[in-house]
């Protein structure tokens, strides 16, 4: 049975409309207008126990106001969710214990004190016991390598690090279901890196459910086999992520540096040209034309350098929003 379970899930925002000058003010107060506006609309899908789950889309698609349904912080307008069992919006404490919600751009530990405080706080809360809170925090501080931080101020912490710190906070309580709301957001590479080897770690060590958001397309690259796309508030991809490449890059990029600049004219007739700086050129190209085209390349000019590979995935998605898509059966 899937842990997660949406069935035409939708959620409509009431949003007042007001004119200017003392009249509008007036027809504000008394005869208040609205327009509706709808911000997930009919999403239906199931997420299985322990799978990972990258959730795209561009800002304004719905993603943070779905997974607040899921989390139970939003009573949806229309449709069904159950999650681990329960229904969300009912906040029942045995379903609270089962989720946890993580925001890159929220923070739940206090600013002025340590981490640890934090942490004795939401052990409570719990009501976790505290030979067992002393054996998960020392599994996840050594995870997430913390081991020297918790004691300091919050504020003293590197972005990084803070984010580290909220992670083990959500995770304490041991929650079935992990949403993630941009949980790299704003982080430098290394940290990024760190933050997904842990969440994989955490994955395969306690199977734990995960529904990721990041715009940072290597966390779900890096993390998931499934995606969920979704734009203005309709799901549009349900499926694969080799498999959405397969479908919606059928091109593959082919990047070379010529000993000489050529004219853009003779570096049309290669393919669709996406880039030019001085002797490097960026082509799109068909699969079923790829080596017809590079035997061309090779024996016209001359070339210093050439590589091949498959455009960028947040081009693919670029692409597959403007298109259109429908949902993968």
């Amino acid at each position: 049975m899937p842990i997660i379970e949406v069935e035409n899930l939708s959620k409509t925002y009431p949003v007042a409309i007001k004119e200017a000058g003392l009249k509008g003010t007036l027809n504000h107060f008394f005869r208040r207008q609205y327009r509706y506006v709808k911000a997930v609309q009919n999403v239906s899908f199931q997420i299985e126990a322990g799978e990972m789950v990258g959730f795209l889309g561009p800002n304004g698609a719905g993603k943070t106001t779905t997974l607040k349904m899921l989390a139970g912080l939003i009573h949806p307008s229309g449709g069904s969710v159950s999650v681990a069992s329960y229904i969300p919006f009912r906040r029942q404490p045995k379903f609270l214990q089962k989720i946890s919600l993580v925001m890159g751009q929220k923070q739940q530990l206090l600013w002025d004190l340590p981490a640890m405080d934090s942490l004795r706080i939401n052990a409570a809360v719990y009501k976790i016991p505290d030979k067992e809170f002393k054996r998960r925090l020392g599994e996840l501080t050594e995870l997430l390598s913390l081991e020297d931080k918790l004691k300091q101020p919050v504020r003293k912490l590197s972005l990084g690090e803070r984010m580290k710190a909220e992670l083990l906070a959500a995770l304490l309580h041991q929650p079935q279901v992990l949403f993630l709301d941009e949980p790299t957001l704003g982080l430098d590479v290394n940290a990024q890196v760190a933050v997904r080897e842990f969440l994989k770690l955490y994955n395969q060590h306690y199977q734990a459910t995960i529904l990721l958001t990041s715009h940072y397309m290597a966390d779900i690259t890096a993390l998931c086999d499934r995606v969920l796309i979704i734009h203005q508030g309709q799901l549009m991809y349900d499926g694969n992520l080799d498999k959405l490449l397969e479908q919606f890059a059928p091109c593959s990029e082919i990047r070379v540096e010529f000993a000489q600049v050529l004219p853009p004219e003779q570096l049309a007739d290669y393919g669709e040209i996406e880039a030019i700086e001085g002797r490097k050129a960026r082509f799109l190209v068909p699969r079923e034309e790829l080596t017809k085209t590079v035997s061309r390349i090779l024996a016209q000019t001359e070339v210093v350098d050439l590589s091949i590979t498959d455009p960028p995935i947040e081009e693919t998605i670029g692409r597959l929003f403007n298109a259109g898509v429908v949902e993968e059966k």
